[in-house]
């Protein structure tokens, strides 16, 4: 491949957005990300805080703003409510061992 040419990553995933604090230009980053993938690539994003936490979370910036415009133009949408998977996996575990230790 000619060192000019440049690779394209087909599909992106950027997992547990906005789990911890973010640095004061992360919105802005991430913006940069997508405004390059945008139509153009697939990007998977997930993360635990709802859509309408992001300008708290990110500053509440013009940023914000295009960076949501851009990611829900052309989404899938899943919203997950409930019990956390790896939560109940434990739950189920801790039940098991309880039973084993009390039989």
């Amino acid at each position: 491949m000619s060192p000019k040419r440049k690779r394209r990553l087909l599909l992106a995933a950027l997992q547990e957005l906005a789990e911890s604090n973010l640095p004061a230009n992360a919105a802005e980053d991430l913006l940069e990300i997508i405004m390059r993938r945008y139509e153009r690539a697939s990007t998977i994003l997930t993360s635990n805080r709802p859509l309408d936490d992001w300008p708290k979370l990110f500053g509440d910036t013009p940023a914000v703003a295009a960076l949501l415009d851009r990611l829900m133009h052309h989404s899938h949408l899943i919203e997950i409510r409930g019990k956390s998977y790896r939560l109940h996996e434990h739950s189920l575990a801790a039940r098991n061992q309880k039973a084993k230790v009390t039989a």
